[in-house]
């Protein structure tokens, strides 16, 4: 997954969808949407604008398809850490996955989910929005997993999970925008660990 060797081009008809998907995902990654021509695109992908909108719909719908793939891919991370028995178990795979998915050697560097829209005009509204959905459903599925940590006994029982779930996406995606501005893993980590510090115990 991820390849970063440019695509040849030449096929009309006939290409690896998800190939072509990856490599998009790369483009979206390190320009973000506005950033992405379609040039960029189909040069990347190695594939016609003819190809590009019967595979995969416009550079909207290209996009939203690209951020599925990014998130069932590289950071497929944070559902696992949703499964981890305890509350820091989770806050520490989601900090640590973060700056591992960030500072990935050979792909660019930060979120996609977070800088991928963070500035937009009017016409690229719905994108931006779209980020922050996703953005906000990361927070709504670490608030349920933290509402079940107090439930369960496993944090204090004042505990806001809303707040540590905030708290914990904050702190998640500042890495991320630290990673693109050239931060590196081992100075990412110290950071995730230095937030950890801090975890709410009984």
């Amino acid at each position: 997954m991820f390849s970063t060797t440019p695509a040849p081009t030449g096929r009309p008809r006939a290409f690896d969808i998800d190939e072509a998907l990856d490599r998009a995902v790369l483009v979206f990654w390190s320009k973000g949407f506005e950033g992405a021509s379609l040039d960029d695109l189909t040069e990347a992908m190695g594939i016609s604008r003819p190809s590009l909108y019967r595979a995969f719909g416009n550079k909207e719908d290209l996009f939203y398809k690209a951020l599925e793939r990014y998130t069932e891919g590289l950071t497929s991370y944070f559902a696992r850490a949703l499964a981890e028995p305890t509350s820091e178990a989770v806050a520490t795979a989601v900090l640590h996955g973060t700056v591992e998915a960030a500072t990935m050697p050979g792909l660019p560097t930060g979120c996609l989910g977070v800088q991928g829209a963070l500035a937009t005009g009017d016409e690229s509204r719905q994108v931006r929005d779209a980020l922050i959905a996703w953005r906000e459903d990361g927070i709504a599925h670490l608030t349920r997993r933290f509402q079940q940590a107090v439930d369960a006994g496993d944090l204090p029982p004042s505990t806001d999970p809303h707040l540590l779930a905030l708290y914990l996406r904050t702190v998640a995606n500042g890495i991320a925008v630290q990673a693109a501005s050239g931060s590196s893993r081992p100075e990412l980590l110290q950071v995730a660990n230095l937030a950890l510090g801090s975890w709410p115990r009984l």
